[in-house]
């Protein structure tokens, strides 16, 4: 077998065995169960394998029929290359769930091909091909466990939409040592179970694994850890984890072992210290000092904006990112109604302003007041970008908009000025002011690391019932110069003491009467209201 990289970036490693003299068929009952186990379904024995030492060692693998693409030289040809721009590779079907396809490629997908013909045989990382695949008919195989960067897979993958259980494990970036610990086990596992035997490997690995040794500082793990461990227990625990320790320099020499990628950094190793330790053992210590961090500008102005905002009345709401029609298309939508970013929060201010009106009088509020801090997406001369918004809204009436809210916007408005200290360029329309948060906070000066802490005013706490309230709207003739206060008077001294609250919502003058509408609200601290 012979193997070209064409790129070893995109794939460091690359390992192919061949195996003669198998039999395709329906595997072995235990086989059957583990897969099902799994939630997979059997297909045949040499898939089933595969598959299996996937599950379990984590390192996907493929099998291609080795009598399906010729030979040259007596060897055969693998190249791995990125595709061309418009080139067409036809795919299996994943595990008879789908019908075979054939994929359309942009060029930044790395494909497997048969080196004799230039036919791609695989979607590098993600999917087989139909033009190799096996059948009942197969015989000879070449099985290839192989290592790709986990960036290009998820890329494909995603750009694709096929994401499946072998692209997700590239994706979490395996170890490259992995690939022929693979072959080893599948090698055993296909002979065992379909006959046959390996007649070699061929293993391409042009920048073999360099572990990788990190210093740690034993007088740093017990400051992060908060321990007092002797530098000869952190070397008892971190080998009993597989890791390899040499002291040197007051230092901690540490080597993690292959299978353990997330070891790269010296908090990796501490840790791991921590864990097997026990973070139950820890106990708890007020700290001698207190380091000043530099705050975060854009945390600080969104917090004083919060804070502004909550206290003239206003709820924070956290709305969809996703919108029906919008300038910027998703290429994988999660729904029809969510397949464009939305590029205002305006829009959802409005919809949620709409949907809460509602409850204004069954909350005995006078208005509705909601604002969000989101991030929105637009497009200028077909670059895309993103800023953090600021959206305010008000609703005073049930009926809908009235130019009462866009007078409290403008007081809300100069209240944000206040407490920034700049100037808001909002856009107001209808109740709803939206303003570039992020262009507005790039202006600001950098805040104090210290600010002089205020007393909050005492709040006296009031219970509130937990059961649902109820409603009853009710309108009533009267003489004219009856007042709405007089009539409201005669409601509550009627109403019984579940009654909660009143609000006038309809008055209508007709001839020498008046017609007064009131919705009268009703509650109890002990149970449900019912009609009886």
């Amino acid at each position: 077998i012979a193997v070209h990289i064409a790129d070893s970036a995109a794939c460091p490693r690359f390992t192919a065995a061949l195996i003669r003299g198998i039999e395709v068929k329906a595997s072995p009952a235990w086989l059957q169960a583990r897969l099902a186990a799994l939630g997979q379904r059997s297909i045949n024995n040499i898939v089933d394998a595969t598959n299996y030492v996937m599950y379990a060692l984590g390192q996907p693998l493929h099998a291609y029929d080795a009598g399906k693409f010729p030979q040259i030289e007596g060897k055969w040809q693998f190249e791995v290359r990125f595709a061309r721009e418009g080139e067409v590779v036809s795919l299996l079907a994943e595990g008879g769930k789908e019908e075979d396809r054939d994929v359309t490629l942009t060029g930044s997908e790395l494909l497997i091909v048969d080196g004799s013909s230039d036919t791609p045989i695989g979607l590098a990382g993600v999917k087989g091909g139909r033009f190799a695949g096996v059948d009942s008919t197969t015989t000879d195989i070449i099985v290839e466990a192989a290592h790709f960067d986990p960036i290009l897979t998820r890329k494909t993958a995603r750009g694709l939409g096929i994401v499946i259980d072998a692209s997700k494990r590239f994706e979490n970036e395996p170890s490259r040592e992995l690939p022929l610990y693979a072959q080893t086990e599948i090698i055993k596992l296909i002979t065992d179970i379909a006959g046959g035997s390996c007649e070699g490997i061929v293993d391409i690995y042009p920048e073999p694994y360099a572990p990788t040794v990190v210093a740690v500082e034993p007088t740093r793990v017990n400051r992060l850890l908060g321990l007092s461990l002797e530098s000869s227990e952190m070397v008892s625990i971190l080998e009993r984890a597989g890791i390899t320790v040499e002291e040197k320099d007051r230092q901690l020499l540490c080597t993690g072992p292959w299978e353990r990628t997330d070891l790269t950094i010296a908090e990796d190793f501490i840790e791991e210290i921590g864990r097997i330790y026990g973070y139950d053992h820890v106990q708890s210590v007020v700290p001698e000092t207190v380091p000043l961090t530099e705050l975060n500008v854009r945390h600080y102005y969104s917090e004083k904006v919060r804070e502004t905002l909550i206290d003239l009345g206003f709820s924070e709401v956290i709305t969809s990112s996703f919108r029906k029609k919008d300038e910027i298309q998703l290429r994988n939508a999660l729904a029809s109604d969510k397949s464009y970013m939305r590029s205002t929060l305006r829009k959802n201010i409005a919809e949620t302003l709409d949907k809460n009106a509602g409850f204004v009088d069954l909350l005995g509020a006078a208005d509705t007041r909601v604002f969000e801090i989101g991030t929105v997406f637009t497009k200028e001369e077909g670059t895309v970008s993103e800023h953090v918004s600021l959206c305010v809204g008000v609703r005073q009436k049930v009926s809908g908009y009235t130019p009462k809210d866009d007078a409290l916007i403008a007081d809300v408005v100069r209240a944000l000025e206040t407490a920034l200290g700049a100037a808001c360029d909002f856009t107001i329309e209808k109740g709803v002011a939206e303003l570039n948060l992020s262009a507005l906070m790039s202006e600001l000066p950098a805040p104090a690391a210290y600010e002089p802490v205020t007393v909050a005013p005492e709040i006296a706490y009031a219970p509130f019932s937990v059961y649902p309230a109820v409603t009853r709207d009710i309108a009533l003739w009267v003489p004219a110069g009856t007042t709405a206060e007089e009539v409201e008077a005669v409601l509550n001294d009627n109403a019984g003491e579940l009654r909660v609250r009143t609000t006038l919502f309809d008055e209508f003058t007709k001839d020498d009467r008046i017609s007064y509408a009131f919705r009268l609200v009703f509650q109890s601290k002990e149970k449900t209201p019912t009609d009886s």
